[in-house]
């Protein structure tokens, strides 16, 4: 049995999962977006999994903060890029998939 949501929905399932803080709002709304174009263009259904998410993705505010967890080699976004997918929330921070 599937349920669709909207992204308040998404939102929901984070607070309802007590992993509000793993994200920020605009994080949040990001990686919705990113999962509804996700299944758009490949034609396959996500399941909403919240703790899977929690643990196969990281919000970043700065590269700084990325490079603090990955170490020296990304002096650039797309850098990261060449690593693994990238969702930018604005000019400064994004969200990956951990590698």
């Amino acid at each position: 049995m599937k349920k669709s949501i909207n992204e308040s929905n998404f939102r929901d399932e984070f607070q309802n999962y007590n992993r509000q803080d793993n994200f920020s709002y605009k994080g949040l709304g990001a990686l919705y977006e990113w999962l509804e174009q996700y299944e758009e263009d490949t034609g396959e259904e996500v399941e909403l999994d919240v703790i899977a998410l929690c643990c196969e993705y990281t919000e970043y505010e700065n590269l700084e903060e990325f490079v603090g967890n990955y170490g020296e080699g990304y002096e650039t976004i797309e850098d990261i890029e060449y690593k693994t997918t990238v969702i930018m929330i604005d000019n400064d921070s994004f969200i990956i998939q951990d590698f």
